[in-house]
């Protein structure tokens, strides 16, 4: 009995240890065979002192500058919004929207103001039209582009109920441009205000140095301010035609494109060299 149990008890043993080494050497491992590492910036991540104390520095820095700084900037918006009407043409106005954050604090949101155009036959059809040419070259893409394909699909998705909805109910469209641009410019203010929050949160409690947390925060600010009446004029100019495509604009064209201006300057300044490295 007494031999019975302790071969049973090695068998048991010997078992746990085969599956202790398989799952070490799978483990680590991608599906192909290479092996997976952990993130550099997991690996050297340490939240000292210093680091958490220059993330809230620079998350105050950077909100009260941009804070005092935005009056000039809504300045700004209105001439290059008024100078691209001017050039571009546009059926539209100048519109402001006054707002107040606090008693120092006060700034006049610029907007483009324009008629709102339910969709004629000839702009339905020819939105139709390239929606199904669209939908059906995804069929024809390799197997390499199959993300490629479904991401194509997967947009198409959005005129195609636009399409649908002015079909059925093109006088209860809810919408106006006006509203529109106005709560276009609006929220990407707001998210130009949280970028210091988010690289505090996310950039800054990483050890890659001041001037570089300072730069590309700067940076990243700096562009989205130049980029919003650029995209508010390039939507202006489908707006003018017919408010069919304020749904493709919105979901597609709007908001999502700054969120992913945001993540591609931080996924770039993710590839920087830590300070500890001793290089740039």
């Amino acid at each position: 009995m007494e031999s019975f149990g302790s071969s049973e008890s090695s068998e048991r043993s010997a078992k746990a240890l085969t599956i202790s080494r398989v799952t070490d050497r799978i483990h680590p491992r991608g599906h192909r065979g290479g092996v997976i590492l952990m993130h550099r910036a997991l690996a050297q991540f340490r939240l000292g002192t210093m680091n958490l104390v220059s993330a809230i520095f620079l998350f105050v820095l950077f909100l009260s500058i941009w804070l005092v700084l935005l009056p000039k900037i809504c300045r700004f918006w209105t001439q290059v919004l008024v100078l691209g009407v001017r050039i571009l043409r546009l059926r539209a106005e100048l519109g402001i929207a006054h707002h107040q954050l606090a008693s120092w604090i006060a700034f006049d949101i610029p907007y483009l103001r324009m008629e709102p155009l339910l969709p004629s036959a000839t702009a339905w059809w020819l939105t139709c039209a390239v929606t199904i040419a669209l939908f059906a070259a995804s069929f024809f893409l390799s197997d390499k582009l199959i993300p490629v394909m479904y991401l194509l699909r997967g947009i198409l998705l959005v005129p195609a109920t636009a399409l649908l909805y002015f079909v059925f109910l093109p006088a209860h469209f809810p919408h106006t441009p006006d509203s529109y641009m106005e709560g276009l410019v609006t929220a990407e203010i707001v998210l130009i205000s949280i970028i210091p929050l988010l690289f505090g949160l996310t950039y800054y409690i990483f050890d890659f140095g001041l001037l570089k947390k300072v730069f590309l925060t700067a940076i990243a600010m700096t562009h989205l301010a130049l980029f919003l009446p650029l995209q508010v004029l390039f939507q202006a100019l489908f707006l003018q035609k017919t408010v069919l495509f304020m749904p493709m604009l919105y979901i597609i064209f709007g908001m999502p494109v700054n969120i992913l201006i945001i993540v591609a300057f931080y996924s770039w300044g993710m590839t920087w060299s830590f300070r500890s490295d001793k290089s740039l």
